[in-house]
């Protein structure tokens, strides 16, 4: 059955496409990045630390401002000084969002060196003689650093402005770049879906998810790698911390700990992708993964990044004026009969298929829950469509 789409497409939308390339800095580019990194923990640190003591001498709150701290510390202007700009900017929108919101963004906290990630972000200006950081097919154009080389695989169009980059340092040693553009669309037409364009996911802890329609994607073949990572493992903690062969060992580990990262985050994109291209809705369960990992024994609910997945569904079905629906936790989708809808109290976690007691019907637990959610979606979709009408 063809989609519906009903509505009328929209006004022009601020819509942000990022681009993450590698980078291959030189040595005096490198020693300059990790300056910058110093400067701005640094930066951070003090001004958080002057905005707790004036908020208990005087009970309001102020931020300083990067250039009051540059007489006492002249490393500062060493580096961009647009990346200590956007610490500012950081900590007061961190102090914002804290306000706001307390219960979901926690008080900001003090960096330190030990830090799984380093970066700094520098914003693009626009002079007479042109932007301050461009794109080209080489590497990034960069006030201070110069033109960095850098793995380009994606090139933007050539309207996209550039907004903003953020240099990272991963754990391994590898720079990465995200550079950040701001590229202005019309609203999509939203997507009506039906019964038939409706799909429902079901998280499985052994197959990552069942589809309403009883299929589970070809998961990426990790076991070697895994395999690979606990050798690893073992072999660095036969060796004493602190030596040169542990060193290279906890490097060798440290990539190995990337590559399965990169299958992850490979896997995730290319099946969103998928699911988001053949659907016009998706209706997932409103499921608490960190709070699923403590109950289950087995582990490996985080491996996959399910939580990964969710996010970018999301992202992709809006941008094509799709929908995705969360349904409610306490939803009984699992005990309820999807023939009958009957609610079997006495179905245990354990049992994986079980029979309808009211119409007798067979069921499978995973399937039956994922048709349950879409059609819980979709009422719930109709009776906002209906409140909002």
């Amino acid at each position: 059955m063809t989609a519906k789409k009903t509505g009328t497409q929209g006004r022009n939308a601020a819509q942000y496409t990022v681009i993450k390339v590698r980078l291959h800095p030189t040595a005096e580019q490198a020693v300059l990045m990790e300056k910058t990194f110093g400067c701005c923990r640094y930066l951070w640190n003090r001004m958080l630390s002057d905005v707790q003591e004036f908020y208990a001498a005087t009970d309001l709150q102020y931020i300083p401002t990067p250039a009051r701290y540059k007489k006492e510390a002249p490393f500062l202007k060493e580096v961009d000084s647009q990346a200590l700009c956007a610490v500012h900017q950081n900590l007061r929108k961190a102090f914002l969002d804290f306000f706001r919101a307390p219960n979901s963004f926690g008080y900001p906290q003090f960096k330190t060196k030990k830090a799984r990630k380093d970066s700094f972000t520098v914003y693009c200006r626009e002079y007479r003689t042109g932007p301050s950081i461009s794109l080209t097919g080489s590497g990034i154009q960069m006030p201070k650093l110069g033109l960095v080389r850098a793995t380009v695989h994606r090139k933007p169009l050539h309207w996209w402005p550039l907004v903003s980059v953020t240099i990272s340092k991963a754990r391994s040693g590898k720079y990465f770049c995200a550079v950040v553009f701001k590229c202005g669309t019309q609203r999509p037409e939203q997507v009506l879906p039906t019964g038939d364009t409706t799909l429902g996911l079901n998280y499985s802890l052994s197959r990552f998810y069942v589809d309403s329609g009883g299929h589970s994607p070809d998961l990426p073949a990790t076991a070697k790698a895994r395999e690979k990572l606990a050798r690893i493992q073992r072999k660095l903690s036969r060796m004493e911390p602190g030596s040169r062969n542990y060193e290279e060992q906890l490097q060798k580990l440290r990539l190995q700990h990337e590559h399965i990262a990169n299958q992850r985050k490979d896997f995730v994109h290319k099946e969103s992708r998928r699911i988001a291209n053949a659907w016009d809705a998706v209706c997932v369960r409103e499921t608490d993964l960190v709070e699923l990992s403590q109950t289950l024994r087995q582990g490996g609910v985080m491996d996959l990044g399910f939580g990964m997945f969710r996010d970018c569904l999301r992202y992709k079905l809006e941008r094509q004026g799709k929908r995705y629906i969360v349904v409610d936790h306490r939803a009984p989708t699992a005990k309820t009969c999807h023939e009958c809808g009957c609610v079997n109290e006495q179905l245990s976690s354990r049992e994986k298929r079980w029979t309808c007691p009211h119409c007798g019907a067979p069921v499978i637990r995973d399937v039956n829950a994922a048709k349950n959610l879409r059609d819980m979606g979709l009422g719930q979709l109709l009776n906002q469509e209906t409140s909002a009408a």
